[in-house]
């Protein structure tokens, strides 16, 4: 038997025939390839059954010089269905914008909750959010995910240390954790302070303790500089020695740029197609013109859509297509050597602790072979080099 729901959607009509010959009509219609089904006997000399709605035409030919009567009780399936909306289209139009406009306030933003920031901290967070465009009112699915949001605000607002953004329903909450004030100072221990590494003492800052070396002195590693004892010398008070000791000190390393160098970059030309998705079908709603870049670089978006406080089981989805184009960078000798200090500047820079300088450097050696720019650098530095060292009972 044939699939009912084909049957249904093409549309079908319910037949009786009445009189004598009914079984001749039968054979006659199935001789002509005309496809019956649900066939009934409703009394003695009447019967019931089914015809496709295109066999309609066929059917009055086979059985126009039959002694049967024909009846067409009625009309089934999707071109009848489709005719009675028709006539009710008022009522059908109403229920479909209720719908859609259900659809819409489902999936538009309605609330925007900042927890755990300050007045002036919220004040930023919600201009910010305005110049995205995360306002009340806007679509959900137009708007920016909620990976996207943290990260642009986290870069933007510098009062944050970090902030957490959740979607719940048609509210945005984000959960703020702002840059702490710094922490009240640890009860320090007796200690010395020593040298972390040889120097020449620049600058010396004596909090607490006694100092022992001058400005201008060379002093190596583990070498005291400031004394935790303090006092008679025969009757010395231990205290926790403070304070910075500046001293420059020396680094070198090695850095090498090439003369050429081939990479890939965004040229800035982008396709973005638009896709509602239905379990595993994409079914595109806008920009139907087909990508022509050679190379390029896709990012998808997935955003579900929802109806009242239900997900829907479709998904509103951004294609973001962005053209990339090979680029060759050449370096003249004098460029790369330039660019290799400034790279060998920023490597150590990482390195030093906070409020170090570079105060001096020096091209120790350069060559230039196989299509490469290779330095050996030294740096002078001015740092803080004291460290604390606990004093042992006894010392």
């Amino acid at each position: 038997m044939k699939n009912q729901w084909t049957n249904f959607l093409s549309g079908y009509v319910r037949v009786k025939a009445d009189g004598r010959g009914t079984e001749r009509v039968i054979n006659k219609m199935v001789k002509q390839n005309i496809y019956i089904w649900d066939v009934k006997k409703a009394e003695t000399d009447s019967i019931l059954f089914n015809i496709h709605l295109r066999d309609l035409h066929n059917f009055r030919k086979a059985v126009r010089n039959s002694e049967c009567k024909l009846s067409l009780l009625e009309g089934r399936g999707g071109p009848f269905l489709f005719k009675r909306l028709l006539k009710n289209s008022g009522f059908l139009a109403g229920f479909l914008a209720f719908l859609t406009l259900i659809f819409l306030l489902s999936n538009m933003v309605w609330g925007i909750e900042v927890k755990g920031a300050k007045p002036e901290t919220e004040h930023l967070i919600r201009k910010e959010l305005d110049k995205m465009g995360v306002q009340i009112g806007k679509i959900q699915f137009l708007l920016d995910d909620a990976d996207d949001i943290q990260r642009k605000l986290t870069t933007n607002i510098s009062a944050l240390t970090w902030i957490g953004v959740e979607l719940k329903g048609t509210t945005y909450h984000f959960q703020v954790v702002e840059k702490k004030q710094p922490e009240e100072q640890v009860k320090l221990s007796p200690r010395n302070l020593v040298a972390r590494k040889k120097a020449v003492i620049s600058k010396v800052f004596v909090v607490k303790g006694q100092s022992m070396v001058a400005v201008h002195d060379y002093v190596k590693k583990g070498q005291l500089l400031v004394s935790g004892s303090i006092g008679n010398p025969d009757k010395p008070k231990i205290v926790a020695a403070d304070g910075e000791v500046w001293g420059e000190t020396w680094y070198q390393s090695q850095v090498e740029v090439p003369l050429s160098t081939n990479f890939s970059v965004f040229n800035g030309r982008e396709n973005v197609k638009h896709y509602i998705k239905i379990a595993k079908y994409s079914i595109p709603i806008w920009n139907f013109k087909k990508t022509k870049y050679k190379n390029f670089e896709t990012e998808m978006s997935e955003r579900p859509l929802k109806f009242l406080k239900w997900e829907l089981p479709i998904y509103y989805n951004t294609a973001t297509h962005r053209e990339k184009e090979d680029v060759t960078r050449e370096y003249s000798v004098k460029e790369a050597v330039s660019k290799a200090r400034e790279m060998g500047k920023k490597d150590l820079m990482k390195l030093l602790p906070e409020e170090s300088k570079i105060v001096g450097e020096k091209i120790l050696h350069q060559t230039s072979d196989n299509g490469k720019v290779k330095l050996s650098l030294h740096y002078q530095v001015i740092e803080n080099i004291a460290v604390g060292q606990p004093i042992i009972q006894g010392d």
